[in-house]
């Protein structure tokens, strides 16, 4: 099993454990932002928010990771560091998650939403960067397992933290759900702190400010990195509308319990769980396009096709499927975005993508909230198809791939 998974991959099974390690962290800030959506409809029912203000609290979220994105990139590549901010990453939003055990305060918990935010985002540059560097030649499969952690946190969270609020209230849950990412963060702390700073080819020097700078300025102004960026931004918008609003929908809609609600979730993430090594090793192989635009039209057509769909069974069958393509594409992007960007600023593409998807996420909720309000929740999957149907044409008009590229260090 273990030669086989080898073969596939390109990668000698003794040599995957960091990639493992750091995907099992990705996982863990997962799980918080999984943990903070499910108790979301919980939290609106007790407060008696609205799906505005409930859309509102998750903008928050994503508007504190974009401000906090463009920060952490620069940290990264001129400290040359990346562990310690995914150590950072994982006990900040573990803290603030921690923390929704003690409130029940709307602006308390918007407070604490914004420290969730930039706990997510914060580990993306410092962890995508290093994994790229420490695969170069299979960043598509490296990027993949940092990927499929997510999928792993974002899959066990949902029934897990649907369990604890059929027994116990939306804060206790929040304290239970923060401790595995707590313990998380002290593993890797653990594991990898002691070399942090030394990258593939030995120490790894700090970057001037002006010569970030320059390397910077070229970022941005490179077509393909922008349209790149953009792209994920779209599709990122997708995803986080699912986030917020499957989960109203299938309890305010289908009238679903909490249990079968975690399920639909779980099964969303399983397909993605599927989906991540498979798409990652392909596009190593067959090249990064393909893989995004297989994945992207399947996605627009499973969304708008669960709108019709009513029945239990067959709708988590749909979100399994959806889930399956929507989260193929995922590393292949961020795969993608590593081929084309200088080693030593990849920390701050990393911050550019992800910042653009929190721009652009943010207005999701609001919208999807007001939208809800007024003319019912089937009505935001159209929406999310939307974007999904924008996200396929970027990838279209993007310059053509350098095959070269992806076994660049």
């Amino acid at each position: 099993m273990l030669t086989t998974l080898s073969r596939l991959s390109g990668v000698e099974w003794r040599h995957q454990g960091r990639a493992f390690l750091i995907g099992v962290g990705h996982g863990g800030t997962h799980w918080v932002a999984a943990v903070f959506y499910i108790v979301l409809p919980f939290i609106t029912l007790d407060l008696g928010l609205t799906y505005a203000q409930a859309g509102t609290l998750v903008a928050v979220f994503h508007a504190s990771a974009a401000l906090a994105n463009f920060g952490s990139g620069v940290l990264v590549d001129i400290s040359g560091r990346r562990v310690i901010y995914q150590v950072a990453s994982l006990l900040m939003g573990a803290g603030a998650l921690l923390a929704f055990g003690f409130t029940a305060q709307y602006l308390v918990l918007c407070l604490l939403t914004i420290f969730i935010g930039v706990s997510n985002n914060l580990w993306h540059p410092a962890a995508i960067a290093y994994v790229s560097e420490a695969y170069p030649g299979n960043r598509g499969y490296a990027l993949s397992i940092h990927a499929l952690g997510a999928n792993v946190g974002d899959t066990l969270a949902p029934p897990a933290t649907g369990a604890l609020l059929a027994v116990l209230t939306w804060q206790n849950t929040s304290m239970i759900g923060a401790m595995p990412a707590i313990l998380i963060a002290l593993v890797i702390g653990a594991l990898l702190l002691r070399d942090d700073g030394h990258g593939a080819t030995g120490h790894r020097e700090r970057m001037s400010m002006t010569a970030y700078l320059t390397g910077l300025k070229a970022l941005v102004r490179n077509r393909a990195v922008l349209g790149l960026c953009i792209m994920a931004g779209f599709r990122s918008m997708a995803q986080t509308g699912l986030y917020v609003f499957l989960p109203l929908y299938l309890i305010n809609v289908m009238e679903t319990g909490p249990v079968v609600m975690g399920l639909a979730v779980m099964a969303m993430q399983i397909g993605g769980i599927v989906a991540a090594p498979v798409a990652g090793a392909w596009s190593d192989r067959a090249g990064r396009r393909p893989v995004v635009l297989a994945g992207l039209t399947t996605t627009t057509l499973v969304i708008i096709g669960l709108t019709l769909v009513r029945h239990e069974l067959l709708f988590i069958i749909g979100v399994s499927l959806l889930g399956f393509a929507l989260f193929a594409v995922r590393p292949v992007v961020h795969s993608w975005l590593m081929d084309i960007t200088p080693a030593r600023w990849s920390g701050s593409a990393a911050s550019l993508m992800f910042g653009t998807q929190a721009v652009l996420s943010a207005g999701v909720p609001i919208a999807g909230g007001i939208m809800a309000d007024h003319y019912g929740l089937a009505s935001v999957f159209y929406l999310l198809a939307g974007t999904m149907l924008v996200a396929n044409v970027l990838v279209y008009l993007l310059p053509g791939e350098d095959p070269a590229a992806r076994s660049a260090a």
